[in-house]
């Protein structure tokens, strides 16, 4: 586990100009296992995952718990039935009659995983989320967490912001920083403002 020391965040500027504030998470093969079992397993309901990459943004939300999660050859796999993904967290040693390179194994494997928090422009968070990058530094999966600002399961802006839709944020924040106390800087915006 992070210690306090680790928890400054990093400002990073998005390509589209937002800001995010990026709180660094371990990138081994057990921590990132936890941290994906923890969100399907036992928040499967209040999560949006996919990729969102600049002109593509996958938001699917799941109707039912995973059927297994499971890891292969590197490869976490989350499978509601028949729909499922993989997300290469360890090492990738591929078939016996055709090994993966070590070049490729490299660029598979999650080199960075973050919680983030996207800021508007007057800088207040708006969104939350985990996102993990290969070693290519391209994005392998965003898992949205819970707003205060957007109703459940239909996403309809809220007249007043719900604080208790925090709560997956700040536990996560208590288990990977040793934070147990709510960020007011998360609580500061007064309403959504999508930009």
């Amino acid at each position: 586990m992070q210690t306090n020391a680790d928890v400054t965040p990093t400002r990073v500027v998005e390509p589209d100009g937002a800001a995010l504030d990026v709180f660094s998470l371990p990138t081994d093969p057990a921590s990132l296992e936890e941290l994906i079992r923890d969100l399907f397993e036992n928040h499967w309901d209040e999560i949006v995952f996919g990729p969102i990459i600049q002109g593509a943004a996958w938001e699917i939300h799941a109707d039912r718990p995973p059927t297994r999660i499971g890891v292969l050859d590197g490869y976490l796999t989350v499978a509601f039935g028949v729909t499922h993904f993989h997300v290469c967290i360890g090492e990738n040693k591929g078939p016996r009659s055709r090994p993966t390179s070590p070049e490729l194994a490299k660029r598979r494997r999650t080199s960075r995983a973050e919680l983030y928090r996207r800021l508007g422009s007057t800088c207040v968070p708006m969104s939350w989320g985990l996102q993990l990058f290969n070693g290519a530094d391209e994005q392998q999966i965003t898992v949205l967490l819970p707003n205060p600002f957007l109703e459940p399961k239909t996403d309809r802006f809220l007249k007043e912001p719900d604080w208790s839709r925090l709560a997956l944020w700040d536990k996560l924040r208590a288990r990977w920083f040793g934070l147990h106390e709510p960020d007011p800087i998360d609580r500061s915006a007064s309403r959504f403002k999508h930009e």
